[in-house]
């Protein structure tokens, strides 16, 4: 219940419905209100009120419980169906704290006591102010929700055309690497050129993903690693005839760590496709990713070729172990080589 108070004005334009069959009180309740700047309309009775607050246009609505035909609780039952009902403050006679209480179980924001010794219209007005407060704080904070969620659309937006156009124009440059490369002779050049290209469209395949994504913080692994692999296999295709298998679960990884993964990926596919099978050979080389548990992810690219421990002389320029283990780092996760595997296997597990 609300207290006597120290009463500050009412906001501007406040509007309350006073529904009450007591037409003498309900004048004098009018008197008061109005001398804080406070407009209020009668309402002679329960559906009288209901009626009126059907036209709209109140900030507060004072209810009275005892009333013939409908009482106030049945009568607050049917404003707290509205669509946007206003706050009620509930009116009550001395001694009744039972209806009080049940009035604030069903809804009411407040309720005032009629007594005799006068204080009755002030604490009616306090009510009312402070409903009329709420009321403004909760649009309030309704519109600062609506505004952030309004820049928080803007923003992503703006960032999912940025990754357009980062996405395109990693795109571009793929296709120039590609261009060059075509036009060389030198063939160890042309393979340099082209494993350039690979790990440019890896990273143009994330920002591909999270122009498409519902969620631009993020990357899912399966269609990412699904659309890298298919890339890999057209530009491996002249290396042999092997198959690439793919496996991997729905998993959703923040983007840095899609792009340190999708380089690792494309750097150990390619290493399999040409050092995994002598010339002439067909092979199989196998893309894992799984949960390891609720927090760990575990990728594992493995083949069944000559075999390679991590140890010892490395083939070609040694460029790609040392873009592995680059990337490797950025995921605070060791590379493991398995000693025991028939061919090669690579593992390597990260938060994710």
């Amino acid at each position: 219940m609300t207290e006597a108070p120290a009463i500050s004005a009412s906001p501007p334009g406040t509007r309350v419905l006073y529904i009450d069959d007591d037409a003498s009180l309900g004048r004098l309740v009018e008197k008061t209100l109005r001398r804080r700047d406070i407009d209020v309309t009668l309402a002679d009775g329960a559906d009288a009120g209901l009626a009126k607050l059907a036209e709209g246009g109140f900030d507060v609505v004072a209810l009275d419980h005892y009333m013939p035909g409908k009482d106030g609780l049945a009568t607050l039952a049917e404003i707290r169906r509205l669509a946007e009902p206003p706050p009620v403050v509930y009116v009550t006679g001395t001694d009744e704290g039972r209806v009080a209480v049940a009035a604030l179980k069903a809804g009411a924001f407040d309720y005032v006591v009629k007594d005799v010794g006068g204080s009755f219209l002030e604490l009616l007005v306090s009510a009312v102010e402070q409903a009329r407060a709420a009321v403004d704080l909760q649009r309030q904070k309704a519109a600062a929700e609506r505004e952030v969620i309004e820049a928080k659309d803007r923003a992503e937006m703006l960032l999912r055309e940025v990754n357009h156009r980062v996405a395109n124009s990693l795109a571009l440059v793929s296709s120039l690497v590609h261009l060059q490369a075509n036009a060389l002779s030198d063939r160890a050049a042309r393979d340099a050129l082209r494993e350039t290209q690979s790990r440019i469209s890896a990273i143009a395949g994330v920002h591909r993903r999270l122009y498409n994504s519902d969620d631009i913080r993020q990357v899912e692994m399966d269609a990412y690693l699904t659309s890298l692999v298919e890339e890999l296999s057209g530009a491996m295709a002249d290396e042999g005839r092997w198959r690439l298998r793919l496996d991997v679960e729905p998993i959703a990884i923040g983007t840095d760590r899609a792009v340190s993964l999708g380089v690792i990926v494309t750097e150990l596919v390619t290493n399999a496709f040409k050092y995994a099978y002598p010339a002439g050979e067909e092979g199989e080389v196998r893309v894992k990713l799984s949960r390891a548990d609720a927090e760990q992810v575990t990728l594992v690219v493995e083949d069944d070729g000559v075999g390679w421990t991590g140890k010892g002389e490395v083939k070609g320029s040694g460029l790609g172990s040392k873009i592995i283990n680059a990337m490797a780092a950025t995921l605070r996760a060791p590379v493991r080589y398995d000693p025991d595997a028939a061919g090669t296997r690579v593992s390597l597990t990260f938060r994710g």
